[in-house]
């Protein structure tokens, strides 16, 4: 009987799947019974700290030292691996346990908001101005006592004070408008409640409409009315603008209200006195130029200068967001690239648990299904989607979309279901440590992760009942 070097050796020279099977067959009692161990017992996160303890043998068989006692490696391993799934297992929990708890929470208050929700901002309109800023900064920015004391000018114990004061000031506002409700209800639906997200994009475009708007309607008013001060013109050139300005204000207001052929002409007359105004600005413009005062030639650059500016600051706009884009795109990989090695391996290892746990969900989904249609498979996953739980998804972070059904048929009529897969992934992933990966989802409701050094799974999905591809 060969001993571990030698199968290890095979494994890695000839990637023989015999080799390596026999050595997890002669340590998967090892390997589970300390994962059994770790995991206080709980079957299920132990098979998974199995997978994962065998698929970081084969992808690391290579980079083994010679002569490496499996068994110790294994134990340390195993050891390691138990300890990231209950990390990760608790930080599950406690996101869930938090969700539920925020959920009761809104719960609570939503009635009180109802009532509360149209006579706020007339409140707090009556609140002075230091106790409306309080609460504003406590409660809809979310900031800390020490934040508010800093923008209030004092220090956190005077903010609490003064957050205390204002919020039973508001609740008493409210309670004269007929709102009973009370200070710790209050302070628990304003976060909730107070601050409501805006439509995705809506901050983007109200920024490059703002922007745009300021410079064009600043860039020619200012313009105009600085060089009508600046070259000091006679009063009866500016009352002749005015004059044209109210008028084209009535001729603007009652055209509104003509015919459409009425509208036209009155569109034909403004652009006819806009050519005529542009024209009389470029005679003032060379006017200027010509002047023997050096100030008033200076502020004449000085005026222009500012109008191109402006001009280049509303044309760059679309190039200033799209290397805004490129570089949270270029920050975004370099924060992918700084990880270390031990945190890229905890990632891949909260990957693979997830992938495992939804396979088995869904597999458990088909047993339903199968039941309630004389044992059938189903051929897509919209028609399991009512037996799949909806938290399924967003505490894995895996959907159905990653995954494609490979079984057609009966259940009824597969004899060793622990061999035949029912779904895989449709796309296999890399690991650091080299090798390619694919989660997999058999007929007795298992799941598992398989590893292959040349991304070359057909082989073992063959075994597997999978026909290869083109046939």
């Amino acid at each position: 009987m060969l001993d571990d070097q030698q199968l290890l050796r095979r494994y890695v020279d000839d990637g023989s799947e015999a080799a390596f099977g026999e050595l997890v067959a002669r340590y998967v009692n090892l390997v589970y019974s300390v994962a059994l161990r770790r995991t206080s017992g709980d079957a299920h996160l132990a098979q998974d700290v199995a997978q994962l303890v065998f698929t970081d043998l084969a992808r690391k068989a290579r980079s083994l030292p010679e002569g490496v006692v499996l068994a110790g490696w294994l134990h340390r391993a195993t050891r390691y691996a138990a300890a990231q799934l209950l990390r990760t297992e608790r930080r599950r929990v406690e996101r869930e346990y938090e969700a539920v708890a925020m959920k009761t929470l809104e719960s609570e208050t939503t009635t009180d908001w109802e009532q509360i929700r149209p006579l706020l901002d007339e409140a707090l309109d009556e609140l002075g101005r230091n106790d409306r800023d309080a609460l504003l900064l406590r409660f809809f920015e979310q900031r800390s006592l020490a934040e508010v004391g800093h923008a209030l000018g004092s220090n956190e114990d005077a903010a609490r004070k003064r957050v205390t004061r204002a919020l039973e000031k508001l609740r008493a506002r409210l309670t004269r408008r007929g709102v009973t409700t009370s200070a710790v209800t209050l302070s628990t639906a304003l976060p909730i409640h107070g601050i409501q997200a805006a439509p995705v994009g809506l901050a983007a475009t109200l920024t490059s409409a703002s922007l745009a708007s300021a410079a064009a309607g600043t860039g020619s008013t200012l313009t105009l009315l600085k060089l009508m001060a600046t070259i000091k013109l006679k009063a009866g050139i500016v009352s002749a603008i005015v004059v044209a300005s109210v008028a084209t204000s009535f001729v603007i207001q009652h055209q509104a209200q003509a015919k459409m052929r009425e509208v036209d002409a009155s569109l034909r007359q403004k652009a006819d006195q806009l050519a005529r105004l542009q024209a009389e600005r470029e005679r003032l413009v060379i006017l200027a130029a010509q002047t023997n005062s050096p100030n008033q030639l200076n502020d004449l650059l000085r005026l222009r200068g500012e109008v191109g500016f402006l001009r280049k600051r509303t044309n760059d706009l679309a190039t200033l967001q799209e290397e805004n884009r490129r570089l949270r795109a270029r920050n975004l990989a370099q924060s992918e690239n700084s990880k270390t090695p031990l945190q890229r391996r905890e990632e891949e290892h909260a990957q693979a648990i997830a992938k495992l746990h939804f396979g088995r969900v869904c597999l458990l989904a088909f047993d339903m299904y199968a039941r309630d249609n004389q044992g059938q498979i189903p051929t897509n996953f919209e028609q399991v989607a009512v037996y799949l739980p909806k938290e399924t998804y967003t505490q894995t972070n895996v959907t159905t979309d990653q995954y494609e059904i490979v079984y057609q048929g009966s259940l009824n009529t597969i004899t060793n279901p622990g061999n035949v897969i029912v779904i895989r992934e449709k796309q296999a992933w890399t690991s650091d440590s080299g090798g390619w990966s694919r989660a997999y989802g058999f007929a007795d409701g298992h799941s598992e992760i398989h590893l292959s050094r040349d991304g070359n799974f057909e082989p073992w999905e063959k075994q597997k009942g999978i026909k290869p591809s083109g046939q």
